[in-house]
């Protein structure tokens, strides 16, 4: 239905002898318009699904950081409605439903942790059709905290792969790279939990663009330096 609300953007209709309609308009549909970030960063988009119990240290670090590097990021609720009220009972405003992205092509999916904002998330089923897609695309997908052990492992979009996740939940996960803070294999992105949600999110711009632009987004930030006696195999270095 085209006058169906999608979003908090609306537009309306007050043409003679019309009923007055309501409709929201996609975010990407907005953004898209504008022909100074289609020249910019058209081509880089990520999802961000967020569910009642998310993280929202990690949701938000990583929308953050990704939109100072250029991104375009939609941040979508899994729930009925858009606003998710999240671990620690901070309540974020989505841009849209999940429903509303399934046919939507994304960059790279990345996924907060949190409970039971992760157990939400594997809920989801228009969220894991979404992931489904981007894995059998061979297109990136991330997941930090609980979600990699709750969402991607129970799915098989782990198998096989070098993964991290939070230690409350890292026994779930296969392999020799457990204890990496951010572990990137192939298209793959994990990590463990808010304390490393900021490298997490740059190694994300990394990825998606270079790493210049990493350190660009990284400098402003006036971030500590990374230290680390020595790297678990397929972890990120960092910049």
């Amino acid at each position: 239905d085209p006058d169906t609300p999608r979003d908090g953007h609306t537009t309306q209709s007050n043409e003679p002898n019309q009923r007055t309609t309501t409709k929201r308009v996609h975010p990407l549909d907005i953004i898209m318009s504008s022909p100074a970030v289609c020249q910019v960063s058209a081509e880089k988009t990520v999802l961000v699904p967020i569910a009642n119990g998310s993280e929202e240290m990690e949701a938000a670090i990583m929308v953050d950081v990704l939109r100072r590097a250029g991104a375009i990021v939609t941040v979508a609720s899994v729930e009925s409605d858009l606003v998710c009220t999240m671990s620690r009972n901070m309540k974020f405003v989505a841009d849209c439903l999940i429903t509303e992205c399934e046919n939507i092509t994304y960059d790279l999916v990345a996924l907060p942790g949190g409970m039971p904002g992760a157990e939400r998330l594997r809920d989801s089923v228009p969220l894991m059709n979404i992931i489904k897609k981007q894995a059998a695309a061979k297109q990136p997908y991330a997941a930090m905290c609980a979600a990699p052990a709750v969402v991607l492992q129970p799915n098989g979009l782990l198998t096989g792969v070098a993964a991290t996740a939070h230690p409350a939940f890292v026994d779930k996960i296969e392999g020799d790279s457990k204890d990496g803070r951010v572990v990137i294999d192939g298209n793959i992105i994990t990590s463990r939990g808010p304390g490393t949600a900021f490298e997490f999110a740059l190694a994300m711009v990394e990825f998606l663009f270079d790493s210049q632009k990493a350190k660009d987004v990284a400098g402003p930030m006036v971030l500590p330096p990374a230290v680390k006696a020595s790297l678990v195999a397929k972890e990120w270095p960092g910049l």
